[in-house]
């Protein structure tokens, strides 16, 4: 008998910034990217989470003013971090992404898995 692997709480890391000139629309994509690739990873039996799902309304309580003001630096990256510690695997996706590529980092020092694409993901179901 097969065994299916085991459902994964896995925390989905991209470019946000990176590229972007922090114009909003493509800020916008970037987060779009991000949830379509959580909502393959769902659909998969896993527990996909952004930084950003979490983050983004917390900076817009706080009264942050854009990407890389006080606020957002006091809390965009921190919340990925906490929130990493939570998670069992990491996926990497997009192009160059200073945040995305610390957060790889973080997860392999604390021995947990990380795919370099979602065909690298092993399905839950």
């Amino acid at each position: 008998m097969t065994s299916v692997p085991r459902a994964q709480m896995i925390l989905v890391a991209g470019p946000y910034r990176s590229g972007t000139g922090d114009d909003p629309r493509r800020l916008e994509a970037n987060v779009r990217a991000m949830n379509e690739a959580a909502l393959v990873l769902f659909r998969a039996g896993h527990l996909p989470v952004t930084g950003e799902a979490l983050a983004l309304p917390l900076l817009e309580t706080a009264g942050s003013t854009g990407p890389g003001d006080t606020l957002f630096q006091e809390i965009f990256h921190p919340v990925a971090e906490r929130l990493l510690s939570r998670c069992d695997a990491v996926l990497r996706i997009g192009g160059p992404s200073e945040g995305a590529d610390r957060m790889v980092d973080l997860a392999l020092a604390q021995g947990k898995d990380v795919y370099a694409g979602l065909a690298a993901v092993p399905a839950a179901r």
